[in-house]
């Protein structure tokens, strides 16, 4: 399998930047998910399981490190009152502590489509970048596994050309200049029947084949043994003796 497409998602749940490559490090792609949106009033951190308003946004790294949002109507900002307005709450940008804090928490709900706020719980990430593992920080999709679907709606940062992954599970292969070692497959939830820009509408019969045939799981998590650049065009291939 060869690398076909890069992502990063600067922020958590907002649309991501195509990257030609990427240097990625113990916890993940340079940037990826490196920012998240947190409700102002309650502390709990937003995602489009909760919020799928976000997945309407956009976000980029700046030349010099930081990050920006771009708003569906095009304006571009950081601005904690313009992305209230746009989400209709209290909420502010935050950047991944780098000091080892406590892993935040995220609202859901018991039914994730109900509407009802009395619904709410929470659940626990992963310390650093916000992603939803904290030791598995790679995630990596083939076209042979997509088929029909598109593969936005399942936020790999490597989408790979062939078939294959699901039988990388308990192994180590090097991709590039990254040798990752990978674990179980990803349990999917609500956030794959999302609408999202693009013409990608809200589609239930995704997750429901999901469970269907595969288990709840698609797509595969890598820890990153040795850090190093990925490029498009790279062969996911085993590792050296």
């Amino acid at each position: 399998m060869r690398v076909l497409e890069l992502w990063r998602y600067p922020v958590k749940s907002l649309q991501g930047e195509r990257l030609a490559e990427a240097d990625v490090g113990v916890l993940g792609l340079a940037g990826d998910r490196r920012w998240a949106l947190f409700d102002r009033d309650t502390g709990m951190g937003l995602t489009a399981r909760r919020v799928p308003e976000l997945l309407f946004g956009s976000a980029r790294v700046r030349p010099d490190g930081g990050v920006e949002v771009v708003l569906p109507d095009g304006t571009v900002t950081t601005d904690a009152d313009a992305l209230s307005d746009w989400l209709g709450r209290r909420v502010e940008l935050r950047a991944a502590p780098d000091d080892g804090a406590a892993p935040p928490t995220y609202e859901t709900a018991v039914d994730e489509d109900a509407p009802d706020p009395a619904e709410w719980r929470q659940w626990e990430g992963a310390s650093g970048p916000f992603h939803d593992s904290p030791r598995i920080r790679v995630s990596l999709v083939s076209t042979g596994t997509l088929g029909a679907w598109d593969r936005r709606r399942f936020r790999a940062n490597v989408v790979l050309d062939g078939e294959g992954e699901d039988r990388l599970q308990g192994r180590e292969a090097v991709l590039g200049g990254v040798r990752l070692r990978f674990g179980v497959p990803i349990p999917r939830c609500v956030m794959t029947t999302r609408p999202q820009p693009g013409g990608i509408g809200r589609d239930t019969s995704v997750l429901k084949t999901i469970h269907r045939e595969r288990g709840g799981l698609l797509a595969v998590r890598g820890a990153v043994v040795e850090p190093g650049t990925v490029r498009v065009g790279d062969v996911l291939g085993p590792t050296a003796d």
